[in-house]
């Protein structure tokens, strides 16, 4: 029932070329930064990624991106990723964009075993060209199938040995759901405990669907957007 392994680098074998993964975080929170740098040091290639972003130039999955080592990204927001843009206009990287609510369905269907979801996202609009629609009780809904990916990345707070994993503040976003999706999971830590350290109630991630953690180091944590008021004013400084 021990799952610790040694690092990010020892975390990541088995990620081959034109392999499928998912990597959790929203924006720049919740990132699971140590393997990302491990795979951009591997130099793996031909990957798709399944994430709610592409993270930002020299950052998340921009570093993979500014390497080459990513195929096609499966994402809701890309807005702030310049390499992200000038790839997608060039024809060098093959895009999928998903409605948000949608990307994390999709996600959770696959941890529950689910084949697909209906979804009445994308009814009227491009996403729904090619896909099946049914009719329920007189409202339309959009099939969309459950992802299927080789490895799911995620970041947690706090984690024990048998791999249960809790989430802080926002960094619990799309970890919880990709850490239940992927044929095996990898789970890097802030902190890595005992099994019986972690308060049974405060478990969002059971340790049932994590096969590798290991206690990360060096977390940047940046901040995709500062913002600070004045003392005395109400106007916002951006």
């Amino acid at each position: 029932m021990n799952k610790v392994v040694k690092d990010a680098e020892e975390a990541i074998k088995g990620i081959n070329d034109g392999m499928t993964l998912m990597l959790g975080g929203f924006g720049l929170c919740g990132l699971p930064e140590n393997c990302i740098a491990a795979l951009v040091k591997s130099g793996v290639k031909d990957l798709t990624c399944i994430s709610n972003n592409a993270g930002v130039d020299d950052f998340g999955i921009g570093l993979m991106l500014k390497q080459r080592q990513v195929r096609k990204m499966i994402s809701s927001y890309v807005g702030e990723n310049a390499e992200f843009e000038r790839q997608l206009l060039s024809g060098e990287l093959e895009v999928e964009l998903i409605p948000q609510g949608t990307l994390a369905t999709r996600c959770m269907a696959a941890g529950y075993g689910m084949p697909a979801i209906f979804t009445p996202a994308g009814i009227g609009t491009e996403i729904a060209e090619g896909k099946e629609i049914r009719n329920f009780n007189g409202k339309d809904y959009l099939m969309e199938m459950a992802f299927d990916a080789d490895f799911a990345i995620v970041k947690a707070w706090k984690g024990d040995t048998m791999g249960n994993l809790v989430y802080r503040s926002t960094a619990r976003n799309f970890n919880p759901v990709m850490a239940m999706a992927g044929k095996v999971t990898i789970a890097e830590v802030e902190e890595l405990v005992e099994p019986g350290q972690l308060d049974p109630d405060h478990i969002h991630t059971p340790g049932i669907y994590v096969h590798k953690i290991f206690q990360g180091k060096d977390y940047e944590k940046r901040i995709e957007k500062r913002t600070t008021r004045f003392d005395n004013s109400k106007d916002l400084k951006i």
